[in-house]
């Protein structure tokens, strides 16, 4: 699919709760660079670049196909992407549960010829927390615990920066 400048630029991903917003924003507060605005703050589970809108009904259908169960994750360090400047959340080890999701939803894309293009078979899950950040000189964060449980697909929208969620799912 040839990139169309009025498709709009979608992902799928993971929305934290108000209370991991709010200990994902007590990180930020000790990290240097800017901060990722609190409300766009998320683990990206696949990003599908743009998309006309004749591919949504096969997306929100993907999004209702995808295993239902709520996954603990548990962030307990800050990392750092040296090449894009980016600090972010992780986790020392990633569930079982987020890794099947993960390649459910890139089966199931790959099933519809969706695949996303800028996808590879490495998947860092993260939040990203800070943008031109230098690597963190802070060694020591309290982890954050994250009962996920809602799965999203969002719309990037390019003019603003902003994001719009296109539709939502509870994994319960």
């Amino acid at each position: 699919m040839s990139p169309d400048t009025h498709a709009p630029r979608l992902f799928y991903a993971l929305w934290p709760d108000a209370a991991t917003r709010a200990a994902l924003a007590a990180w930020q507060a000790r990290l240097q660079g800017k901060p990722v605005r609190v409300e766009k703050l998320h683990l990206t589970l696949a990003f599908l670049g743009q998309h006309p809108a004749s591919d949504l009904p096969a997306l929100l259908a993907i999004l209702e196909q995808l295993p239902a169960r709520p996954m603990p994750l548990l962030f307990d360090h800050v990392s750092h992407f040296t090449q894009l400047a980016l600090a972010w959340a992780a986790l020392a080890q990633p569930s079982p549960a987020l890794l099947d999701l993960r390649a459910a939803c890139m089966h199931r894309l790959a099933k519809q010829g969706l695949a996303p293009r800028f996808e590879h078979d490495r998947f860092t899950p993260h939040v990203t927390l800070a943008r031109q950040a230098p690597p963190p000189a802070i060694e020591h964060f309290a982890p954050i615990a994250w009962q996920a449980d809602e799965l999203v697909l969002v719309e990037s929208l390019k003019s603003s920066g902003d994001y719009r969620i296109v539709a939502r799912r509870k994994l319960a």
